[in-house]
């Protein structure tokens, strides 16, 4: 493990260097690229140079105990020695961790998309829930939320929203949220107290940059239609929303929330993107064999991932087993617990494939 963290520390001297190169600074693709992978090492670097002082130490303690011939002098090496060596195991424990390869697109920023299933105006009421659950979690984390586009639902919440979130690391938490999640409650709308099943499926997307995916503008059709939902006069009046379509994939994304024409194709060419970048990495994920259909992440979209069960009070994660029974604190954006647990699960997997590819 020196071996590796001394490469480490070697290369992030070197990016160091090449960030401070006036060819780099003027190469917007190569400086980013660059200053991400001097960020990610920054933090495996300053964890190394705190082990290798506790490595010292002991060694120093150690030296003490073995020469000196002074009883106290004597003892209080051992009583540090006894702090220290702890101290290393933790912090091996950390470095191992820091040392598991990372997921690429952990740093992206996302686009993520909540759709009501079946469940009828509830499903749209638990979509909303949902949003508020993210915003209210994107809120504690101090990121940024946007909306791209949003229908919504006859008795409140939203049959579609699509969102960005900005900020650090927010594809690497939020990226197990993607799939179907359940709720059972009893509807408002329900006279008789029966509990009732919907669903909402949630899909989150690493916002891919312009160097990620290249779009050729001759193969997007550009739609303008009349914004529909609230927004004063310029609503059903000008033709401010766009839709693109990319034909060779069929693939299409629209924005209608903003009274600008340019700014709405600016959002919507983002979705677009960001849709392309997801369908070549799940094609060259598996042409490398990479798209493990494993316990915490790559499973299938349409997989049940999270039961809301408002009776019991209970949320249940059933990829990893994992249940806690304060749901409101969940829904008002208490998840951190699901994205550490689902972390450590990952993080896991990662460190069995990493000692079978051994």
């Amino acid at each position: 493990m020196l071996d590796k963290l001394e490469a480490i520390n070697q290369r992030f001297e070197e990016v160091s260097q090449l960030l401070i190169q006036p060819d780099v600074a003027s190469d917007m693709k190569k400086f980013k690229a660059l200053n991400k992978e001097y960020k990610d090492l920054d933090k495996i670097v300053t964890e190394y140079k705190k082990y290798k002082n506790i490595l010292s130490n002991i060694d120093n303690a150690k030296q003490v105990i073995a020469t000196e011939k002074d009883e106290d002098f004597r003892e209080m090496a051992k009583e540090e020695l006894d702090e220290l060596l702890p101290q290393r195991d933790a912090m091996e424990e950390t470095l191992k961790e820091l040392l598991i390869p990372k997921d690429p697109n952990d740093s992206k920023d996302i686009i993520m998309e909540i759709r009501a299933g079946a469940g009828g105006d509830e499903a749209s009421i638990f979509a909303g829930d949902l949003f508020r659950m993210y915003s209210r979690f994107a809120e504690k984390h101090g990121w940024k939320m946007e909306l791209m586009d949003a229908t919504e639902g006859t008795s409140g919440g939203y049959k579609e929203i699509i969102v960005g979130v900005s900020g650090e690391d927010v594809y690497g938490k939020l990226k197990f949220e993607s799939g179907v999640h359940r709720v059972q409650r009893v509807p408002a709308t329900e006279t008789q107290g029966r509990i009732h099943t919907s669903v909402a499926s949630v899909v989150v997307l690493p916002e891919a940059e312009e160097f990620d995916v290249e779009i050729d503008m001759n193969d997007v059709r550009k739609d303008l239609f009349c914004s529909s939902g609230p927004g004063g006069q310029s609503v059903n009046t000008t033709y401010s929303a766009v839709r693109l379509t990319h034909i060779p994939t069929g693939i299409v994304a629209q924005c209608q929330d903003q009274k600008s024409q340019l700014k709405n194709f600016d959002k919507a060419l983002a979705v677009l993107r960001s849709r392309i970048y997801e369908v070549e990495l799940a094609k060259k994920n598996e042409a490398e064999g990479a798209q493990r259909k494993s316990m915490v992440g790559g499973g299938d979209r349409s997989d049940k991932i999270r039961t809301y069960n408002y009776p019991q009070g209970r949320v249940t994660d059933h990829r990893i087993g994992y249940t806690v029974y304060n749901l409101p604190a969940v829904m008002d954006g208490g998840i951190d617990d699901f994205v550490e647990e689902l972390r450590i699960a990952e993080n896991a997997e990662r460190l069995k494939e990493g000692a079978t590819a051994e």
